[in-house]
């Protein structure tokens, strides 16, 4: 991550062909250091204005511009992975793919799955994790690659109150060391765990 990255939303709004605005009149300003919670009701709008802030959706109107935003995390509420494969080679294959050598990107996946308690997971298959360690699988592979922004959609679902907190605790610290974190969430711990909110209830 760079540390200077940036994204910048101005007058976005949002609708699928035929039906009500999402939302509208939207203005982001997100910089490192802070976590961006994403609220409203289901069907406001969250996970599309990810895929905007992402740059894979353009928005119906408005403008996005992208400063010093070279790699980008994106976690899905739901995890997928490869049934046969181990919980520590869905970690490592990012970090060859940036030129890491196996040792290297082993040892950095490693402390990585330490950070969210999946040390002990590595060689399990990913067929045999549950579903909150293959949501925190995914979460340590995206941050394993040090992106500049952070997509997050729902990670607390579907872990238990205590490994919930562990995970806001480290999506903080990953924002306090350069990168942009945007949380979409229902949790009421998340969305105390943000250093801001933006409830697109507000923008429909």
């Amino acid at each position: 991550m760079t540390g200077g990255a940036r994204v910048l939303a101005t007058g976005l709004a949002h609708r699928f062909p035929g039906t009500p605005w999402l939302y509208s009149g939207l203005d982001l300003d997100l910089r490192p250091g802070e976590v961006t919670g994403l609220c409203g009701p289901s069907g406001c709008g969250k996970s599309t204005l990810m895929s905007v802030l992402a740059g894979w959706t353009p928005p119906v109107e408005g403008t996005v511009r992208f400063e010093g935003v070279e790699r980008t995390g994106w976690i899905f509420q739901n995890p997928h992975g490869v049934p046969g494969r181990t919980a520590l080679d869905h970690v490592v294959l990012p970090l060859l793919a940036r030129g890491y050598d196996r040792e290297g990107a082993q040892e950095r996946a490693l402390a990585t799955m330490t950070d969210f308690h999946l040390g002990g997971l590595a060689s399990r298959p990913y067929r045999e994790l549950s579903g909150g360690e293959a949501q925190r699988l995914m979460l340590a592979r995206a941050l394993c690659s040090d992106p500049d922004l952070i997509l997050v959609d729902e990670p607390t679902a579907q872990l238990d109150l205590r490994t919930a907190r562990s995970v806001n605790t480290t999506l903080g610290r990953v924002a306090a060391q350069g990168a942009i974190v945007v949380v979409a969430t229902h949790d009421p711990g998340t969305r105390r765990a943000c250093t801001r909110i933006v409830d697109l209830g507000d923008y429909g």
